[in-house]
């Protein structure tokens, strides 16, 4: 049993935003350091960003507007607490505690991820989909429920009838679709939004990677500071995930679908 949401579900757009800044942070300098929350409903996005980073308002109002329209800012953004910073003064370290844990995606979530990505191709407006074995739910925004019908003619289609969806409807958040962005690895760290200092976003891209090449569920824990973990230096932890998300576009580009 898995569920998908696609890349304009209010908590994507959300995810979609804070990878966004993460990605020009890193064009400003490739060891910046970056956390960002993001709360975006009803015409409203609030942003809160500590960051080793200057942005201006219009720069991040930009970034806003062209994911999720005309919308009104409410943006804090200020300097990262020097102690964290002071982490990675001299060399890459854990930038946080955290437990992690990689598990091999089943074939229903794969079939799951193709049907979103196919569904997202036609329909590309607020939508999210449930497949538990053989039931398929699709709820699918702005799309009449008779094209659906002939698209999958066994799935069950919009419940309560066809809507609009959208942040005008629904608010989104950074972060809250963990279980389609992760599957069966979803831990206590969000992959959105942070540099990759940040072990929520390193070492579960790191994990999930392991599982999908060993088939075996992979469990790891680190401290802030600590500067190997699964054996490796944090470093090599680092570049295994920034290969995966520049082999996807970047951060804004992980935010759409997760990891699947």
């Amino acid at each position: 049993m898995i569920e998908k949401v696609n890349p304009s579900h209010p908590d994507k757009l959300a995810d979609r935003i804070a990878g966004a800044l993460v990605d020009r942070a890193y064009e400003k300098n490739s060891e910046c350091r970056i956390a960002v929350e993001v709360l975006i409903g009803h015409g409203r996005c609030h942003i809160i960003a500590e960051t080793s980073e200057v942005f201006s308002a219009a720069e991040v109002e930009g970034i806003v507007k062209r994911i999720a329209g005309a919308v009104e800012v409410d943006q804090t953004v200020v300097k990262q607490d020097m102690y964290l910073a002071a982490n990675q003064k001299d060399r890459l370290r854990c930038g946080d505690n955290g437990i992690f844990k990689g598990v091999p995606l089943t074939e229903e979530q794969k079939r799951l991820s193709r049907i979103a990505r196919d569904i997202y191709q036609r329909y590309q407006s607020d939508g999210k989909y449930i497949l538990d074995k053989e039931k398929l739910i699709i709820c699918q925004s702005n799309a009449a429920d008779k094209e659906l019908r002939q698209l999958y003619p066994q799935a069950i289609i919009n419940p309560l009838g066809e809507w609009t969806g959208g942040t005008d409807v629904d608010t989104g958040a950074t972060n809250r679709k963990l279980g389609s962005d992760m599957a069966d690895s979803v831990t206590g760290g969000g992959l959105h939004g942070k540099d990759l200092s940040k072990g929520d976003v390193s070492i579960n891209i790191y994990a999930f990677l392991k599982a999908q090449k060993t088939g075996q569920t992979i469990q790891l824990s680190c401290a802030i500071g600590d500067e190997r973990v699964d054996g490796k230096p944090y470093s090599e932890i680092v570049r295994i995930a920034k290969k995966y998300i520049d082999s996807l576009g970047g951060f804004e580009k992980l935010a759409e679908w997760g990891l699947y």
